[in-house]
């Protein structure tokens, strides 16, 4: 998973990435804003209401117990 967001990015994410939470590990300092746990199990993506980044299920992902 790609983290080093900036606004309007699109990442694509595997069940296996899940819970899913922005900012990520790999954020660097400059780019940090609150952590946020986004739901994308059920619809299949979200958006950070802090950065604007765009994340969705990979096709074919596998949701299991989420």
């Amino acid at each position: 998973m790609t983290t080093t967001a900036t606004s309007s990015e699109l990442i694509e994410i595997d069940a296996s990435e899940l819970p899913l939470a922005c900012p990520g590990p790999r954020t660097p300092l400059w780019n940090m804003h609150p952590k946020v746990f986004l739901d994308v199990a059920t619809t299949g993506a979200a958006k950070c209401p802090y950065c604007g980044t765009e994340y969705r299920l990979k096709a074919g992902a596998k949701v299991i117990g989420h």
